[in-house]
């Protein structure tokens, strides 16, 4: 038997890059979340996942779940009484381009109750190489008057609020552009769930 001190660790090894294989393949990708029946005001939001030096990665995925337009989520442990918009997914999953970015097609979610009602939001999922585990962030609007009351941006620092924001596109009515950042002076925050 060897002593301990003659052991030598093995070296470590990071996760992935592996989405593109099978898990963001066109055929496992849900790029639109809101069938054209679905009630609600329709967004285009672009997704774009950057490292730590701003470099963009292109073998992200993102899952992202939200509420239908009423605050009600496609989930049977959603407690609220209210139907499921029929033509309602509520679930997606993306995977970055070379650029980084992905485009989700959705809705705009309604206010869920928690208590207190929430500001329309998006639950987003980041999958990418190096980690070991997910990190999940939100997606606010940026001006909606629903976000100064909402409970859990209360519970970030003024000055990180904005990393949590989705940014309007003047020029093109109904397009949203949400940058992850996963590392450096403007990180997203994330939450420990």
């Amino acid at each position: 038997m060897r002593a301990d001190n003659d052991l030598v660790p093995t070296p470590s090894q990071t996760v992935g890059p592996f989405f593109k294989i099978e898990l963001t393949t066109d055929d496992h990708c849900v790029r639109c979340i809101a069938d054209p029946q679905a009630r609600g005001e329709r967004m285009w939001i672009t997704f774009r996942v950057l490292d730590g030096d701003g470099v963009p990665l292109n073998d992200a995925m993102l899952e992202i779940w939200q509420a239908d337009s009423n605050g009600k989520y496609n989930h049977p442990d959603d407690p609220q009484q209210k139907q499921v918009d029929s033509g309602w997914i509520g679930f997606g999953r993306l995977g970055t381009g070379e650029d980084g970015s992905c485009v989700l097609e959705t809705i705009k979610p309604g206010r869920v109750p928690n208590g207190t009602l929430q500001a329309p939001h998006l639950t987003v999922a980041v999958f990418a190489r190096g980690m070991l585990k997910q990190l999940y962030t939100r997606v606010y609007f940026a001006g909606d008057a629903a976000n100064d009351n909402d409970p859990i941006l209360h519970l970030i620092a003024p000055d990180r609020r904005g990393t949590l924001m989705a940014q309007p596109d003047r020029a093109h009515p109904g397009h949203w552009s949400f940058d992850v950042r996963l590392q450096g002076d403007r990180e997203t925050v994330f939450f420990d769930v």
